[in-house]
Parts: C-alpha cells; sequence; structure tokens
C-alpha cells in the first residue's frame, strides 16, 4: 500500500477549529481532522464519507448527523474524526444509487448491497491503523455505533466506546432499525 502524507492545515469551521493531515492511499485520500491537545486516550471518530448525507443533507441515513456530532464532540473535548473515503459502505457512488434505487422498490439497504453482488459492509479499517500510527496513537475512545469499528483496529487499544445517539426521522427510522438488528449496531448507550 502506497501512502502519501500532506502537510498540517488550519481549518476554521462551523463546528470550531481544526487541523487538518491528508493520507493518500493508493488513489483515495483520506482525511484526519483534529484538536489537540490530545491527552494519553484520543477521542476517536472513524467516519466513512457518505456524499448525499454528508454533503446534501440526505435524510436516508444518519451520516451527516453523526458527523455533525463528533465533530461537535471533538471541538469540546479534543481528539480527531479520520474522515474516510469509502461511500456507500465501500461501494462507491455510482453502486450506492443503484442500491438506493433498489430501497426506493422495497429492498432493505443490506437486501439492496446483495442484489448488487457486494456485502452488507465492505468497509475496510487498515488506514486508520497507519493514520493513528503517524500520530503516534495508542489509546482510543472511540465514537462509534459501529460493532466491526471495534474489532477492526489493530494498533491501539479501544479504551471506551461513546455512543452518537441520533433522533430518527420518517426517512431513516427503518434503515436504522435494520442496522440495528441485522447489522449490530449499538444505537444507545449499551
Amino acid at each position: 500500500m502506497k501512502i502519501e502524507i500532506s502537510n498540517i492545515a488550519n481549518l476554521p469551521s462551523r463546528f470550531g477549529n481544526y487541523k487538518l493531515k491528508a493520507f493518500k492511499e493508493n488513489e483515495k485520500e483520506h482525511l484526519a481532522i483534529f484538536k489537540e491537545p490530545f491527552g494519553e486516550v484520543v477521542n476517536v471518530r472513524i467516519h466513512s464519507e457518505c456524499l448525499t448525507g454528508d454533503a446534501i443533507g440526505s435524510l436516508k441515513c444518519d451520516c451527516r448527523d453523526q458527523l455533525e456530532a463528533s465533530l461537535d464532540y471533538i471541538e469540546k473535548h479534543g481528539g480527531m474524526v479520520i474522515y474516510l473515503r469509502q461511500e456507500g459502505r465501500n461501494i462507491g457512488l455510482l453502486n450506492k444509487i443503484n442500491a438506493y434505487s433498489l430501497q426506493d422498490k422495497g429492498l432493505d439497504t443490506i437486501q439492496a448491497n446483495h442484489q448488487l453482488g457486494f456485502k452488507a459492509d465492505e468497509r475496510t479499517y487498515e488506514i486508520v491503523d497507519i493514520i493513528l500510527k503517524d500520530f503516534g496513537i495508542t489509546k482510543i475512545n472511540l465514537l462509534t455505533n459501529n460493532p466491526e469499528k471495534l474489532g477492526g483496529l489493530k494498533c491501539v487499544q479501544i479504551v471506551s466506546r461513546i455512543p452518537i445517539v441520533i433522533t430518527p426521522n420518517k426517512h431513516n427510522k427503518d434503515y436504522l432499525k435494520v442496522k440495528q438488528e441485522q447489522m449490530g449496531h449499538m444505537l444507545k448507550d449499551e
């Protein structure tokens, strides 16, 4: 895996003032958005890209709400959001829109991915280990609802899980139910 790493830059945003560092993994460019000082245990959110949610404000998912809650948390408590370029659980934007079309016809998010020939979740987290090592981070509090992330990291000790509780809306309540019941997502403090 060929990795290129950027310099650090400042990013004032509507959520607070952060620093940025980009990591290029082959053709994918990932971003570490961080607020120092870190301390011994660093608050970390691993967020996979969701163009429709993050940028356009789709109500079909909870991605933008989770990203914004994480940025707000990091602003208040310090830490890092690692923004991974793994659109649509790593099936890409074109396939994600095809999955949306299948969901419009009654399939749930997992059935749609399977219909397209993909697993329910195609994401991987090796690059996260590289990013955390680059920062010298060995212990984290992980902001997540996804149990796959709890077991997907190899180079750090996860001290605690911080849930990201989002209030469902009428467009994403079934999606969140599938994530909880079929993918084991912990949608509240358990």
